[in-house]
Order: C-alpha cells, then structure tokens, then sequence
C-alpha cells in the first residue's frame, strides 16, 4: 500500500469553517440518542444506564481521536471507507463503507418519522407519514443546492436544540430525587453493558465530519478540532440530561414512552419544559435527518468513486459542487424506510453496523505512518477493543442480521465488480 501517494484535489467545494463543522457534528449527534435511546437504555440497566452512557462516551472519545487523526491525514469524502482502503485493505475499506451505508439508510428514515412523531404531538391535526415524507424532500432540496446553505440551516438548528437541553436541566434541577436512582443496576451488569452498546450509537454523529473532509476549509487543523469539540460537548450535556430526567422520574418512567425526556419535563416545576423539549427534540430530529442526507451522499459518492458502487453516483453538480445524484438517493431512500418501516428495532441493528465500522476505523488509525499519527497507539486499541467487545454484548438476533446484511455486501462487491470489469487485481492500482 502506497501511504506516500498524493491526496488528490478535492471534487467538492469547502465551504466548511470550525464554526460549521463543530454544528455539523452536534447536529448529527444531539437527536435520537438523547430524545429518545434514553429511554430505551433506561429499560434494559435500570438508572445504572448512567454508567453505560460514561462507558459510550469513554469508547466515542477514543474512536473520535482515530477518526481525528486519520481525517486530518486523509481529507476526503468517505470516512473510514476511505482510509480502511488506504492503510488496511479495499476489503475492509468496503466493508466500513457498507455498514456505514446499511446503518444510516435505514436510520434516515426512522428519523424521519421521529421527527414527525415530535411534530404530531406539537401540532396534532398533521399527519405523522405525510409529514415525515415532506421533511426528507425539504432537506434533500437543500442539501442539493450546496454545502454552505445546508452548513448556516444546521447552525440554527443545532442553536436551538442546545438552548432546550440546557432549559430542560435549569428545570430539571430542582425535581432531582437521588431515590429514584436506587435500586442502581436492577437488572444486573451486563444489562449495563448492553445499553452502553445501545447508547454509543448515541454519540456517533461526530464521524459525519470524516465523511465530508473534502467540503470543511483547512481539514487538518479544523477536522480534530470540531470533532473534539463537539463530543466534548456532547458528553457533558448527556450526562446532565440524563441523570436530570431519571434523578427527576426514574428509569421505569422514562422506559415505559417513546419520548422519555418529555415525560421527565411533565414533572417539572419550572413552567413550560414539556413544550421546551418538544420544540428542542422537533429541531434535534432536524439535525440529524440533515447530517444523515449529508453524511450517506458522500459515501455514496466515495464508494462510486473507488467502482465499489454504479459510476453515476460519484457524479458531481457542475453549479452547486455536490455529489447530486447521491444526494436524490439517499432522499429517495429515506422516503420509502418512512412510508414503510418503524421506530422498534433500528436503535440495536444500527448500533451493530456502526460498532464494526468504527473497529475498523481504530485499526485504521493504528496502522497509519507514525509520522502522521497525532496520538499513542493504545488510543485506537482500546477503541477497537471496546468496538468488538460492545458488539459481541448485543443479542444473537442483532448480531447474526447484522452479519447477514454484511455478507450480502460482500457477494455484491464480488458481482458488481466482475460485471463492470474492475478486476480485485486493480485494487492495488486504485489504493
């Protein structure tokens, strides 16, 4: 493998400063996870969930310094796809990029529908599909129109989110009762373990800033640090939300509803919380349906790029400087996960996909020339170690589909690259 070679010259425009590239990454971090994988996690350890939530952001903070550093190394669209096929093997490239793609496609429109499930408790008379359809069009539009629009909607929208999770602990302060939080771990510890799994899936969104490294302007120095930033961020807002809403309820409260948070706010003394968090969880849902659009079309573009998917989506708008094709797809995508799928599996089978592709990420990282590295090699160990360790915790049912949906990538790669004529021998060639 060649790691000397060239980074080519971007085929994107950058029109991504700090400031945007820290509200990207808070954009796709702060939404289902805190509105609502709380609740879900509350269930399965009781309060001690709080531990699993310290746990996830311990394993995101060492996989946010691989993913740093390997994105300041390789500033391009793709991600962990991207580097995997440079300092690993095109195999393990394809897969990252392959449970990348099978994580958020589905996740895009869930969100969807999470979104219109917020809006339909705000405004009642809208229905919840034909809403979730309409707002995936709306954010597919604008992100087809360029990068420096879609960058000022997600600074406003993260704005917002922010502002009503920092209302929501004012109010939440003084219902705090440390008896709810007994007994801590009902339901054992490797019940814990299991919703540290479920709850990394929370602060994921931070790789969405590797994804888009040919769009964010001096990717060397801002890449690492919007990354950084915003988990940091992140991490100490999830801490205080959650032992807010389960110091305020109890775990059982916020297990038993889809929207845990906005059950805590009802018992709330401070006025006005409940339709705080829902405004706030409505703009969250926003966020990350728009990093969603933003993250999938570039590795679409990325893959089509290295012929592992159809040629015409690496096809770049000769206005608006983005990958149009990837971007209707995706849109295209989440509408029909909206109009036909559900909430109820998406949080355990995503967390599995993007376990692997951050494993891969760290082994990436460890592997990369020690003059580029930026930080110790037991950073992307132990990230890896926790990656696979955190998988293995998910039930059979999550792990064995999760493989299948990985060997189904893999027969496709096999397929695909024979009929179009792009041989494994040329991989090395492309790397």
């Amino acid at each position: 493998m060649d790691q000397n070679r060239p980074i080519v010259k971007s085929d994107l425009r950058r029109d991504l400063g700090l400031l945007d590239a820290v509200a990207v990454g808070l954009g796709a971090i702060i939404g289902a996870g805190i509105f609502v994988v709380t609740g879900v996690a509350a269930g399965v350890a009781g309060p001690a969930f709080l531990v699993g939530l310290l746990i996830a952001g311990g394993v995101a903070t060492c996989n946010a310094l691989s993913s740093a550093q390997l994105a300041a190394t390789y500033p391009q669209s793709g991600g962990t796809y991207e580097y995997g096929y440079r300092v690993l093997h095109p195999w393990l490239g394809f897969v990252a990029g392959w449970m990348f793609l099978i994580s958020k496609l589905a996740a895009g429109g869930t969100v969807a529908l999470g979104f219109a499930g917020y809006l339909h408790a705000l405004i009642p008379a809208i229905p919840q599909r034909p809403a979730a359809v309409a707002i995936i069009i709306l954010l597919t539009a604008i992100n087809y129109i360029g990068i420096r629009k879609t960058g000022r909607l997600n600074i406003a929208i993260v704005s917002i989110s922010l502002a009503t999770l920092v209302y929501f602990i004012i109010g939440g302060l003084p219902a705090l009762d440390m008896g709810n939080l007994r007994p801590f771990a009902p339901h054992g510890w490797r019940r814990v373990l299991e919703s540290t799994a479920m709850l990394f899936f929370a602060y994921t969104g931070y790789a969405r800033l590797a994804t888009l490294g040919e769009e964010v302007s001096d990717p060397k120095r801002n890449i690492p640090r919007a990354i950084m930033i915003a988990l940091g961020i992140a991490i100490l807002l999830y801490m205080l939300v959650a032992l807010v809403a389960v110091g305020g309820v109890g775990a059982e409260a916020m297990a038993a509803t889809a929207s845990p948070l906005e059950r805590a706010a009802q018992a709330f003394p401070l006025p006005g919380v409940a339709l705080v968090i829902a405004i706030g969880a409505t703009t969250a849902m926003l966020g990350v349906l728009l990093s969603q659009i933003l993250g999938i079309s570039r590795m679409l573009f990325a893959m089509a790029r290295r012929h592992d998917l159809p040629a015409l989506l690496s096809h770049v708008h000769p206005e608006y400087e983005v990958p149009d094709r990837g971007i209707i797809l995706t849109g295209l995508a989440a509408i029909i996960v909206a109009l036909f799928g559900t909430l109820e599996t998406i949080v355990a089978a995503a967390s599995f996909s993007i376990l692997i592709y951050y494993m891969l990420a760290n082994l990436s990282a460890l592997r990369m020339r020690q003059q580029d590295k930026l930080f110790p090699d037991w950073v992307p160990v132990l990230g890896a170690i926790s990656c696979a360790a955190l998988a293995l915790t998910l039930r059979m049912p999550v792990i064995l589909g999760g493989l299948a949906m990985l060997a189904a990538g893999l027969v496709w790669r096999v397929v695909y690259r024979r009929v179009s004529g792009h041989t494994m021998a040329g991989e090395e060639l492309e790397r």
